[in-house]
């Protein structure tokens, strides 16, 4: 992929996070703080990095924690890790224990810029089971001093503290650093969840988390759904194996999520090889990038987060921490967000998207009686054949006979002998009703009938024999949108008059209006409204391959395989094939894949044009696309979206399958004059 798009100055609000568990010399701050140092060696390019909770001592010391010499070598440490750091505009948070008055807390230091920017206490102290930290610590409540002196300095210290990224002295938007301690996380009200509500949108969790059975899933679950409820990026650091083994193993596990998904994950480590180990001598350590606009604009749609009041509880103080300049993110895109990544789950997610869309026709088909005929155009492309699979699979379900699908097979002047024979020959495999229409005399007819000459064609005195031989001496590149259209209402015409019309059309068609008004548009329902055409391509080949095979799979691959178009102007004759479609939709309007990758990123997420350009430049697409196209792709897009909308707000019901709608009753309200031009002039 060529990298020459708009990287320009702005990171585009990405924020590089890290979460590592060094070699732990227990006891021994000394040895801990040379760990740290080199651990954070690699690291140099995080704005943040989280380290284990008590690392400058290790979590294991147990009562050693109430020995002077250990405490006051602690310090020591960290103020060597503030000061060595190889990075001075890098946020550090690192554990310690750490004496304030008559009690001793056990602390997250947070490190910027040479120097301890703030201390945060834990406040929830575990005393069940294997843990006794009452025995030594205090847990924090707000009662304590503001600030403690380390260094020389008094420093900001209590549980009210969030630490506000500054860069060349300007606060950076959305950059808000909450910070808790493990046991913090397992409570019924966490600490992380005001401190969201104040506007933290990182949450760090400096942790030492033993291992017993099944324990790390439940811990992976506790990261990544507190940062969906908190729609933040949440940075775990736990302590690892090097720690004393007296009674207890502690894993080392770090994570990093974001909003309900996780990014990042480095395993328990064992001995022995491991594909999650690094370099660095022992230490165990994750990263990712963290898009800061993606969580502000959740939170915005998410009206619910605001509704919270008891953020009026949690007042706060905000420490400036500096981190390093603005660059451009590195971390590879999907190209395709809306098909499901391969793995072990891809089956489980083919399987619920078919179960959604059956879901949808079965409640809909309880309202009519069982005799009434469920009719489908069947085109031999990939929509209908995707509505076909969804029916069968339906009727299938209620026991119900396929023979009540009735396929309706429309050729008119662009039908190909491909299409036709893929339609014909899915229709008898799938063992449903099928009949066919010629609808080349009925537009005939029409064109008749209003008084249109198509391509300067009068059909007056001709007959079908004589229309077809004019239309085979037009320009290919000749365009007559009525010519067009009325096959395509003809079309509906016939299928409306017939029974119940399950609609075929897909979410990329409806974002682009690449659909006949009150032709194509329309239906009595429409399981694939909110499917794009990337992803209706995946499941028809994922049908083929998994619940098919023989004659059913070869015309499901066959169909996959074909240029998608909707075949309205006439097919040219082909040397090889005998015929060929004349119409490529993709030639018309850019590749669906970058149309999909658009339209997820701008109503998903809500970015602007620059920033999806500069993700695009960085996207692993499965085709090749240069810089220009993709510009000019983005353009079409905007200006189809924003002239179509007048298509969308009048569409049939169906059902929402994936995070993107764009029915005009859920998810997606525009005006239908609406200007494009801001988004066009950042283009």
């Amino acid at each position: 992929m060529p990298a020459d798009l708009p990287h320009g100055a702005p990171s585009f609000g990405v924020l590089r996070l890290a979460a590592a568990a060094p070699v732990v010399h227990v006891a021994d701050p000394v040895a801990n703080a040379a760990e740290i140092l080199k651990t954070l060696e690699p690291l140099g390019e995080a704005h943040v990095v989280v380290l284990p909770e008590l690392a400058l001592t290790g979590y294991t010391c147990e009562d050693l924690f109430t020995q002077r010499p250990l405490l006051d070598a602690a310090i020591e440490g960290l103020l060597r890790v503030a000061a060595e750091t190889l990075t001075p505009d890098q946020l550090v948070a690192v554990g310690l224990p750490l004496a304030v008055g008559n009690s001793l807390y056990n602390c997250a230091a947070v490190l910027g810029g040479g120097r301890v920017l703030g201390v945060v206490p834990k406040q929830h102290l575990p005393g069940y089971r294997e843990f006794y930290e009452p025995r030594r610590f205090t847990g924090a409540d707000g009662s304590e001093p503001p600030t403690v002196r380390l260094g020389g300095e008094d420093v900001p210290f209590g549980i009210d503290l969030l630490f506000q990224c500054v860069r060349d002295g300007e606060p950076v938007p959305g950059a808000v650093i909450g910070v808790e301690i493990c046991e913090d996380l397992w409570v019924p009200c966490p600490p992380s969840a005001f401190q969201a509500l104040a506007g933290a949108t990182v949450l760090l969790n400096l942790s030492g988390s033993n291992e017993t059975v099944g324990k790390g899933e439940y811990r992976r679950q506790l990261v990544t759904g507190q940062s969906a409820r908190c729609v933040a990026a949440y940075v775990y650091a736990g302590a690892g194996p090097t720690e004393s083994t007296t009674d207890l193993v502690l894993g080392g596990e770090c994570l990093i999520a974001s909003n309900g998904g996780l990014l990042a994950r480095g395993d328990s480590y064992m001995l022995g090889d491991h594909e999650n180990r690094t370099g660095w001598r022992g230490a165990v350590g994750v990263s990712a990038e963290v898009d800061l606009p993606k969580l502000l604009h959740d939170r915005r749609v998410m009206t619910s987060f605001q509704a919270d009041r008891r953020v009026g509880s949690f007042e706060n103080r905000t420490v400036e921490a500096p981190i390093s300049p603005a660059a451009a993110p590195k971390e590879v895109v999907n190209g395709t967000p809306f098909v499901p990544r391969s793995g072990p789950e891809l089956a489980a997610r083919c399987r619920e998207i078919f179960s959604i869309q059956c879901c949808g026709l079965a409640k809909r088909l309880s309202r009519l009686g069982e005799t009434t005929p469920l009719q489908i155009g069947v085109s031999g492309g990939l929509d209908s054949t995707l509505s076909l699979l969804v029916a069968c699979k339906t009727l299938d379900g209620l026991g119900q006979s396929r023979e009540r699908i009735h396929g309706l097979t429309m050729p008119g002047f662009g039908t190909t002998d491909r299409t036709r024979t893929n339609a014909d020959a899915l229709m008898e495999q799938l063992g449903v009703t099928a009949d066919t229409i010629d609808i080349r005399q009925l537009c005939l007819d029409a064109f008749r009938g209003i008084g249109h000459k198509p391509f300067g064609i009068d059909p007056a005195t001709l007959d079908m024999e004589e229309f077809e031989a004019k239309l085979t001496e037009i320009d290919p590149g000749a365009g007559d949108l009525t010519f067009e259209n009325v096959q395509a209402r003809i079309r509906t015409f016939l299928l409306m008059s017939r029974g119940f019309v399950l609609g075929t059309g897909d979410m990329s068609e409806l974002a682009l209006g690449w659909c006949t008004y009150n032709a194509d548009h329309m239906s009595m329902y429409n399981v694939n409204c909110s499917i794009p055409k990337t992803l209706v391509a995946f499941l028809v080949r994922h049908a083929a391959d998994t619940e098919f095979d023989g004659p059913a799979r070869e015309t499901l691959h066959s169909i996959a395989d074909t240029v998608i178009s909707p075949e309205l102007l006439p097919a040219r004759s082909d040397a090889e094939t005998g015929d060929a479609i004349a119409q490529s939709t993709e030639d018309a309007l850019g590749p669906y894949e970058l149309h999909d990758f658009f339209l997820y990123h701008v109503v998903r997420n809500g970015f602007g044009p620059a920033k999806i350009l500069d993700m695009a430049s960085r996207a692993e697409f499965r085709g090749s696309y240069e810089p220009a196209v993709i510009r000019e792709t983005l353009r079409t897009f905007y200006k189809r979206f924003f002239q179509n909308q007048f298509k969308r707000s009048c569409v049939p019901d169906g059902p929402k399958v994936g995070t993107v709608s764009l029915s005009p009753r859920g998810d997606w309200r525009m005006p239908s004059d609406a200007e494009a031009s801001a988004w066009l002039e950042e283009i």
